[in-house]
């Protein structure tokens, strides 16, 4: 995308919205679409009055994402607004809060600034979850959280979880939807085989789905709970398009995760979280995780190696640093630093199965984790086996055409953005 293209796509969105909302806010819609901002689920909810919530004790499904165009957390402002009975909130992994690394939460708190009870979703599903909407006696569940678009971030299957036991529990779920932060285009990479489901991926989607939180909701509503599908409200953004990048939304960001800084974090996360199955840092304890990969020990080949793909969209510098923790915490490792650019043209998935192509060939203290973590992240067995038997990024891409061919035919089904 040229410089001048970018300058101008904020400017382009999408006159008015659909979906369940209809065409509420119409003349304040075009005020911010010309001001070249995207207007989140949550503004097209509020500029309708909370219709869609009137007479309902409300539960929120939320992080520190879930904020206004003005930085104002939607948990203050519908709990201040007499339209709406906000009763609960629901924290999902890393906490209502945020302030849990990964694999953690904060478990069952009061929120300071409202008084509300705030009840641990993390590592619960089905009746079990279902049992913590009984008790916190809400009639809908609303979900608002900033997702990343990679099928490992564990926030859509928090958003799975809550529809399956919603459904199970009689209660509607409303999704306010927001930007995926890289684009929509396109579906890449793996599709989830069942037999590796877990809770970085409960279904067989592709590793980026390109899909929003209420396209999502809507494919998993229409393919995966057909036997008991839970009543789904989404609420539209208005003025994105599926090629539009975070930067060109006009809105602020807010790490939807501790180790998740910036957008640039986000684009190259698809890829670079593959490493969390082997020896190698992903960067976690440095200021750029997930852009900077290494362990102790490897030196410019790899580097070299993996500019020798000439893989489109990306650059990959020789780099050294020293996390604080995880992998490797103080010590002083080598490897690359992902520069993306070309943002179009970048396949993080493609880059991501190259760095390790690249990596097992240059490193000879390349090791995956004993548990086989990889299959689970990259949704079967074949990337790993692929890797190991010395196959090259276009043979493993090759592999999961097929599956991804199918998936994205599925997937055109559920999009609401064009």
């Amino acid at each position: 995308m040229s410089l001048s293209r970018r300058g101008l796509l904020g400017l382009a969105g999408a006159m008015g919205t659909t979906g369940a909302v209809g065409a509420m806010g119409t003349a304040a819609g075009t005020a911010a679409e010309a001001a070249g901002r995207v207007r989140t689920g949550f503004e097209q909810l509020a500029a309708d009055g909370y219709r869609l919530l009137a007479g309902l004790r409300v539960g929120v499904v939320t992080n520190p994402t879930g904020i206004t165009a003005d930085a104002r957390h939607l948990v203050d402002v519908l709990h201040a607004d007499e339209r709406v009975d906000l009763v609960a909130v629901f924290g999902p992994e890393h906490g209502f809060r945020g302030t849990a690394q990964a694999g953690g939460s904060e478990g069952r708190a009061q929120d300071p600034a409202t008084g509300l009870p705030v009840y641990d979703t993390y590592g619960k599903s089905g009746q079990a979850l279902a049992d913590v909407f009984t008790a916190a006696g809400v009639d809908t569940v609303l979900f608002d959280i900033q997702d990343v678009g990679a099928r490992f971030y564990t926030y859509i299957w928090t958003l799975y979880d809550c529809m399956r036991a919603a459904a199970a529990a009689g209660k509607p779920v409303v999704v306010l939807d927001r930007p995926n932060p890289m684009g929509g285009r396109r579906a890449l990479g793996p599709v989830l085989e069942r037999p590796y489901a877990s809770f970085v991926g409960r279904e067989p989607i592709a590793l980026a789905h390109g899909m929003t939180a209420a396209e999502l909701a809507r494919l998993f509503n229409g393919e995966f709970l057909t036997g008991r599908p839970v009543r789904l409200e989404t609420v539209r953004m208005s003025g994105w398009r599926r090629e539009s990048f975070f930067g060109e939304t006009g809105l602020p960001w807010v790490p939807p995760s501790p180790n998740m800084p910036t957008p640039d974090t986000a684009l190259a996360y698809a890829g670079t979280c593959l490493f969390e199955g082997t020896n190698l840092s992903e960067g976690r304890g440095t200021t750029t995780p997930f852009e900077l990969v290494g362990a102790e020990g490897i030196d410019r080949r790899w580097a070299e190696a993996a500019n020798a793909l000439e893989l489109p969209g990306v650059w990959f510098r020789e780099a050294w640093f020293t996390p604080t923790f995880s992998k490797f915490a103080g010590r002083t490792c080598g490897g690359v630093r992902i520069l993306v650019h070309d943002r179009e043209a970048f396949d993080p998935v493609r880059a991501g199965i190259g760095l390790l192509v690249t990596a097992r060939r240059t490193w000879s203290g390349f090791a995956w984790r004993s548990d086989h973590w990889i299959d689970r992240l990259t949704g079967s067995d074949r990337v790993r086996r692929l890797v190991d038997a010395g196959a090259g990024v276009e043979e493993i891409a090759a592999d999961w055409a097929a599956g991804l061919a199918r998936f994205s035919a599925v997937r055109e089904s559920y999009l609401l953005y064009p």
